[in-house]
């Protein structure tokens, strides 16, 4: 008797080392994150959100303030992903930093590629969505400029070499 005591002894402390040592590292953390807005298709109450990665997100209402920007769609698409240019608009928006959102007024795919234009009507070529956070960078890097008073467009298909051009468009104000 003594020995089946001692025998289920040793075996409960060998499972609990061996939980303690190889398995606790390992548990499963449940991590809940909700999509990250980026646009949206449509306007009013038919507008439906779109995530940084292309994904049409309906049970997500769009924000009131600041508006997110619109994507030149008429209708979401059937799968529920963006493709193509609406998708590399998508992943460009995404990646604007906060301060900037709030003056981020419409995508477009133009000749240039992905193209933002800002409330102020300011455009932002951008090209492809490859280094979108390193254009970003560029561009609120140029509009923070103080010796940049107005201009039409910022063009960061090289975003470490923007260049910019215009007198039509008056920058937006400072966060």
């Amino acid at each position: 008797m003594r020995r089946w005591a001692a025998a289920l002894l040793l075996l409960a402390l060998l499972a609990g080392a061996a939980y303690f040592f190889l398995l606790r590292e390992k548990t499963v953390v449940a991590k809940v994150s909700s999509p990250q807005p980026a646009a949206t298709i449509g306007s009013g109450s038919e507008a439906v959100v779109v995530s940084s990665t292309g994904k049409v997100v309906p049970w997500l209402p769009p924000p009131k303030e600041p508006p997110l920007p619109t994507l030149p769609l008429t209708e979401e698409p059937k799968s529920g992903q963006l493709a193509g240019t609406a998708l590399q608009q998508a992943r460009v928006l995404g990646a604007a930093p906060a301060p900037l959102r709030p003056y981020l007024e419409r995508s477009y795919y133009g000749k240039s590629g992905v193209d933002v234009v800002l409330t102020t009507g300011i455009e932002l070529r951008f090209g492809d969505a490859s280094r979108a956070a390193l254009k970003w960078q560029a561009a609120a890097t140029v509009l923070a400029d103080p010796s940049v008073t107005s201009l039409d467009y910022v063009d960061l298909h090289a975003p470490n070499h923007p260049s910019f051009a215009g007198s039509g468009h008056s920058l937006p104000p400072a966060p």
